[in-house]
C-alpha cells in the first residue's frame, strides 16, 4: 500500500506530480528579492541623487578664466542650464562612458557570483529550480534593474531641469536647435541606443558572475574590460580592427543629435552590441549548466 502511494506521486518522466519547472523562482519573487538588496537600493538610489547634485553644482558662480579653461565642457555645461531637455542631455553625457557601466555591471555581475558567495546559490538549485531557468530569471532581473536605473536618471534630470530651467527647445553642437516635442524622441531615442549598447556590459559581467564565486571580481572584470576596451578603441594604429571591439560604437548615440539624423554608425554599434551580448549570454548558459556548484 505504501509502495503503491509512493508510485503514485510520481508521473512517467520521474517527477513528482504537481512540480512544474517553469513555477519555481517566479521573475516576481526574484525582483522583490533583489529590491530588498541595499546594493540595489544605493545604485538606484544614486541614479535619482546623481541630477541633483548636478543640478546645485550648476548654481554655484563659475570663475570666466574657469569658464574659458574648460573649453568644449564648459559649452556643454551651458548649454545644459539652458532648458530641461538639455540638462538631461548633459546629465547622460557625462555618466554614459563610466558610471552607467558600472551600475549595469553591478546589477549582471553581482547576481550570480554573490549567491555562490554566500552559499545559496546550491539551495537554490535544490529546490529544485532548473539551472537554466534559474539563469534566465536572474538574467531577466539584473537587465530589468539595469534598465530601471537607466530611466530613473533620464527621468529626475528631465523632471529637474524642467523645474528649474523650463520646458525650452533641445540644443547641440551639432545639431540645429529641435522643438521640444522633436528633441524628447531624440532623448528616447538615446536612451534606446544606449541600453542596446550596455547589453555589451550586461553580457560580460553576467559571463563572469557565472565564472567565478567572487562578486567584486565579476563586477570589476567587466569595467575593466570595458575600459581596456576604450582605450584600444583609441590607438589609431589598430585601423580598422577598432570596428570589431565593443566599445567602438558606444557614442554612436551622438549621431541621433545630429540634423539630419546620422544613422549607419548606429546600425553598426546596434548589431555589434546584439552580437557581443548573445554571445557572452550563450557562453554564461553553458558554462553554468556544466558546472559543478558547492557552493
Amino acid at each position: 500500500m505504501g509502495q503503491s502511494s509512493s508510485v503514485a506521486t510520481v508521473d512517467r518522466g520521474g517527477a513528482a506530480q504537481g512540480y512544474r519547472p517553469s513555477a519555481t523562482l517566479p521573475f516576481g519573487a526574484e525582483f522583490r528579492r533583489q529590491a530588498s538588496r541595499r546594493r540595489t537600493q544605493l545604485a538606484l538610489g544614486f541614479m535619482v541623487l546623481l541630477p541633483l547634485i548636478i543640478l546645485v553644482a550648476f548654481q554655484f558662480p563659475s570663475r570666466e578664466d574657469d569658464r574659458g579653461g574648460r573649453g568644449e565642457f564648459s559649452s556643454l555645461a551651458d548649454l545644459a542650464t539652458s532648458g530641461g531637455l538639455n540638462f538631461t542631455l548633459f546629465t547622460i553625457l557625462v555618466s554614459a562612458s563610466f558610471l552607467l557601466v558600472v551600475v549595469v555591471a553591478l546589477f549582471c555581475g553581482d547576481t550570480v557570483a554573490s549567491e555562490a558567495s554566500w552559499g545559496s546559490l546550491r539551495y537554490l538549485l535544490a529546490i529544485p529550480v532548473p539551472r537554466a531557468r534559474l539563469l534566465a530569471v536572474k538574467l531577466l532581473v539584473a537587465l530589468a534593474y539595469s534598465g530601471l536605473a537607466l530611466l530613473l536618471l533620464a527621468a529626475t534630470a528631465l523632471l529637474a531641469g524642467t523645474l528649474r530651467y523650463g520646458w525650452s527647445p533641445l540644443r547641440s553642437q551639432v545639431s540645429a536647435e529641435l522643438a521640444p516635442a522633436e528633441g524628447l524622441l531624440r532623448l528616447l531615442a538615446v536612451l534606446g541606443y544606449l541600453a542596446v549598447v550596455l547589453l555589451v556590459v550586461a553580457g560580460l559581467a553576467f559571463l563572469l558572475s557565472v565564472t567565478t564565486d567572487a562578486a567584486l571580481g565579476a563586477v570589476g572584470g567587466a569595467v575593466l574590460l570595458w575600459i581596456l576596451s576604450s582605450i584600444l578603441d583609441q590607438i589609431t594604429a589598430l585601423g580598422g580592427l577598432r570596428a570589431f571591439l565593443p566599445t567602438h560604437y558606444s557614442s554612436a548615440w551622438l549621431g541621433l543629435l545630429s540634423t539630419p539624423v546620422q544613422t549607419d554608425d548606429l546600425v553598426r554599434g546596434a548589431i555589434s552590441a546584439i552580437v557581443y551580448a548573445t554571445g557572452f549570454w550563450g557562453l554564461a548558459f553553458w558554462r553554468f549548466t556544466r558546472k559543478d556548484v558547492t557552493s
